[in-house]
């Protein structure tokens, strides 16, 4: 086993974290940063000193993680919730608090963003309380002091920024009221036990997180999830993980760009996005279902088997990488660039119109994105995230037949999935 694979297997034991789905590169960056920091002259010598001290297993844990976050992120999640939470509390006939829960909460600009929204939404104090959770105790402690800089502050909405916030020094601290909304602590959403002598919450908020899991570790995490989620709760996921939920049996309540899905079943198809650079060399097509026979695209000449060999390519791996990593971090306009200009130096793929797809729906630019979907299925007709993402765009728009068909589609497509990984 090498050195490499030690650090990989030690961070995939500790936080499930994927090596696939960040690359080797960033973990090897890490591992050169703390063996200089912790003076180990070699890989076995920082090895030996990694398994003696919690604290520089920590300290490489903080290494790895990079967080990524600003308040208000996927904006309509936030005001969907707020009308969630007002009905909640008339369903529960206001007998108790409403019970929110954000992980993992990194430096806090998530569960802020909570409070914030269902205050300015005309909740009161004693109606909901807000929990925050993260791995990281330097990104907790960072939440707790609250003092935020520039980059947090994102998007052309920030007038909550001086209704919340008060200027300090180059920073904005945020306002006591929103605070006492919020408990922080540290914990490990792989642990089964995770609060488990706590009631279940309203809503759930979980993203961008499980798509840097192999899938084991995606089913065990969904466990934990569910057992936190009341039944009648809703939970939110970013936009890379609707088809992972909709594999779990779970549901898009049918709101669009608010990633929000709920235990129930229900007619609604799932929502889904495109993000996921690294189940791209895992993902297989189904082999016998045919292109549609009626579609006309420019690029028609191109069949969608060839395609899957081209994305095992190191190269073309490693642009798809890139442009899932623009996106992640919400440069749209990065991302959106970097497909165009795949698009112009390599033979079409499903994957790149999928995600100019997403780009164009999270923007409300509703036709352009139904486009690119179509093109997405037409290289790959069992694509599963174009499947479920264009059904949710269709049954937002009264479609619901044609979502019901793409929605019937991809779980067939999933069943023979299952079946050929099965064998």
């Amino acid at each position: 086993m090498s050195s490499d694979q030690r650090f990989f297997d030690f961070l995939k034991e500790r936080i499930g974290l994927d090596v696939t789905s960040v690359g080797p590169a960033i973990i090897e960056r890490a591992v050169r940063q703390r063996s200089t920091a912790s003076k180990a002259l070699t890989a076995d010598e920082y090895w030996h000193t990694l398994q003696g001290s919690q604290d520089e297993q920590q300290a490489l844990i903080e290494a790895v993680i990079v967080p990524e976050t600003w308040f208000f992120r996927y904006p309509e999640s936030f005001a969907t919730l707020a009308k969630l939470a007002t009905k909640r509390l008339s369903d529960i006939n206001n007998m108790r608090a409403l019970r929110i829960l954000s992980l993992p909460c990194s430096t806090g600009e998530e569960p802020y963003s909570i409070a914030m929204a269902l205050l300015d939404a005309g909740l009161q104090p004693h109606q909901f309380k807000v929990e925050g959770m993260d791995v990281s105790p330097l990104s907790v402690e960072k939440a707790r002091r609250a003092l935020y800089g520039k980059n947090s502050f994102r998007g052309q909405d920030i007038a909550f920024r001086d209704r919340h916030f008060s200027a300090e020094g180059e920073g904005y601290r945020l306002s006591g009221r929103v605070l006492e909304q919020v408990r922080l602590q540290v914990g490990n959403l792989l642990d089964p036990t995770l609060l488990a002598s706590e009631p279940p919450y309203d809503f759930v908020f979980c993203r961008n997180l499980l798509i840097y899991f192999d899938q084991p570790t995606q089913q065990q995490v969904f466990e934990v999830l569910k057992r936190l989620t009341h039944v009648d709760g809703v939970l939110f996921i970013g936009p890379a993980e609707g088809s992972l939920l909709g594999r779990f049996g779970m549901r898009s309540i049918g709101i669009p760009q608010s990633f929000a899905f709920s235990r129930q079943s229900a007619p609604e198809p799932a929502p889904i996005a495109t993000f996921v650079p690294t189940l791209l060399p895992v993902r297989q097509p189904v082999r016998s279902v045919a292109p549609p026979p009626v579609l006309s695209r420019p690029f028609a000449t191109v069949a969608p088997l060839p395609v899957v060999t081209k994305v095992a390519n190191p190269d073309t791996a490693a642009l798809l990488a890139n442009i899932a990593a623009l996106a992640n971090e919400g440069k749209s306009a990065e991302a959106r660039a970097a497909c165009e200009s795949y698009l112009r130096s390599h033979e079409p793929v499903a994957q790149v119109f999928y995600w100019l797809g997403l780009l164009s729906d999270v923007a409300g630019r509703v036709l352009e994105a139904q486009g690119f979907y179509r093109k997405a299925l037409y290289l790959d007709p069992q694509h599963p995230d174009a499947l479920m993402h264009l059904a949710a765009l269709l049954q937002s728009l009264g479609d619901t037949a044609g979502a019901r068909r793409l929605q019937d589609r991809a779980a067939r497509s999933e069943r023979a999935a299952d079946s050929e990984r099965n064998r």
